[in-house]
């Protein structure tokens, strides 16, 4: 199956323009496909490296005009793949757009942790930033009608969308390529550039993380059971969220007493990668968790719909201490909307103090019935 990812439109119209292009995007999220997607639809000439090559490292860390010079003769695009592994990256790519004027460079990079802190300063009024996450829903509708749609439902709420996934066929080898992402692929970064000795509590608190999704969580009872300072936890989370694994809503508040803001809830990027966390691939109709499963399923849905749209909306749960509360609320050009996720039963009425202080928000509960123009971000 064939699908066009929506961020691929957004980096080609930039294209000419003489500016950075930053991608970021997990490993095997389809970073080098989408790329080779695009030059196969340019009609100027390119130069694509590959940055983990020792030889390209070593041609790309000579940083000097005459260097370049030679690298870069007749070239309108270059493209460097994981970018982030050479040092001083932001000014080698400074001096290359500031040297050629109709050049277009797009860098890609798995830990936005390492490039975006290497790239900042230099590349000011330099760049843009765009992710890549795992396919949406959005980017599947002209790949599948509506009854296609709701019959992969349950296997994308379970084993989640990687591009690889939709080349398996069996439930068996969908679970093993996960548990082999997991293992080999979506921490390698982490681990290397920030050089943690101890990668087995990384892991154990993303077991944490994931048996949680949707509940608030504390630090500190989480440094407990890990045996870790609140700090040190704080910092994995941190980085997690720079590799795109896990996101974090804070609590939503305009300053009113009774509302909780010090809070944070927890979620995964893709359902297939908090299942592999835990190995738990049960199918649908004998799962205790589909609850918590639909609730990431939506919300990340909904921001990857609001960001391949580019719509700058801002995300959060909302709490009042005597625990009337909703799952999202999202702010977009001012504009309130709440959501409730509920797999099964779909009737609840809004939390009646939300309803009297937020007389202008929407509400709207998203069931299994009625989540396609939500995902879509169509409302």
């Amino acid at each position: 199956m064939k699908i066009k990812r929506a961020v691929q439109q957004l980096l080609a119209k930039r294209i000419g323009q003489n500016k950075v292009l930053l991608l970021f995007g997990t490993r095997r999220v389809g970073k080098t496909h989408l790329l080779k997607a695009i030059e196969q639809t340019l009609n100027i000439p390119f130069l694509h490296l590959n940055a983990e090559d020792i030889d390209v490292l070593n041609i790309l860390e000579n940083r000097s005009v005459a260097n370049y010079e030679r690298l870069l003769a007749g070239q309108k695009l270059l493209v460097i793949d994981e970018a982030q592994v050479i040092p001083e990256i932001g000014k080698i790519l400074k001096l290359m757009i500031d040297t050629f004027n109709d050049l277009t460079i797009i860098a890609t990079g798995s830990s936005a942790f390492d490039l975006s802190n290497q790239t900042g300063e230099p590349l000011t009024g330099r760049s843009y930033t765009y992710f890549l996450y795992p396919i949406a829903q959005s980017e599947l509708a002209a790949t599948e009608n509506i009854l296609q749609t709701k019959q992969n439902l349950d296997d994308r709420l379970v084993f989640g969308s990687y591009p690889e996934i939709f080349q398996l066929e069996t439930p068996n080898e969908k679970a093993e390529y996960l548990k082999n992402l997991v293992n080999s692929y979506l921490l390698k970064d982490i681990l290397h550039f920030e050089n943690i000795q101890n990668s087995a509590k990384i892991y154990d608190l993303l077991r944490l993380i994931a048996y949680q999704v949707g509940s608030e969580v504390s630090l500190d009872q989480l440094g407990k059971k890990l045996g870790l300072s609140k700090n040190t936890v704080e910092r994995y989370l941190d980085l997690l969220t720079k590799v795109q694994i896990l996101f974090k809503l804070s609590g939503f508040s305009s300053n009113l007493r009774k509302e909780v803001t010090k809070s944070s809830k927890w979620y995964f990027f893709d359902n297939g990668i908090r299942n592999a966390v835990i190995n738990d691939f049960r199918l649908v109709p004998v799962r205790q968790d589909m609850g918590l499963l639909w609730e990431n399923y939506c919300i990340y849905e909904r921001i990857k719909a609001n960001n391949n749209a580019q719509t700058g909306a801002e995300y959060f749960f909302w709490r009042t201490y005597d625990q009337q509360e909703i799952d999202l609320i999202e702010k977009k050009n001012q504009v309130i909307n709440a959501f409730e996720f509920r797999y099964g039963e779909a009737k609840k009425k809004a939390p009646a103090f939300f309803v009297k202080n937020y007389p202008n928000a929407g509400y709207k509960i998203i069931s299994k019935e009625d989540y396609l123009d939500f995902v879509l971000g169509k409302i």
